[in-house]
């Protein structure tokens, strides 16, 4: 289960994680994050050893999307050692998103 992200612990799980983290930052009410819901779910479940998976909601945690520039969601945040190496936005397949992980963190 993907972790869920606050303002709380977003520094601990993610810009202090020990693994890469495919951070997904959604909205309840938005479309495409719901298509993205059950790709970025069977992604975990294949990659969780290698990857954190994690999940912002831009309503619950406006800060936190603020602070990380999202315009638009749904926003996939590649994190490496608490630095941000890439973002790609909108829906993707299952393959597209995995070349993306890859390509990102390694």
């Amino acid at each position: 289960m993907a972790v869920a992200i606050t303002q709380d612990n977003f520094q601990k799980e993610v810009l202090s994680a020990s693994q890469p983290v495919v951070l997904d930052v959604y909205a309840s009410w938005c479309g495409p994050c719901q298509m993205m819901a059950p790709v970025f779910e069977e992604l975990e479940r294949e990659h969780g050893s290698t990857y954190k998976f994690a999940k912002l909601n831009v309503d619950e945690a406006r800060e936190v999307s603020i602070q990380l520039g999202v315009t638009s969601v749904p926003t996939f945040i590649f994190v490496k050692d608490g630095q941000i190496k890439g973002r790609e936005t909108g829906y993707m397949s299952k393959d597209m998103l995995k070349e993306k992980i890859t390509a990102y963190l390694g």
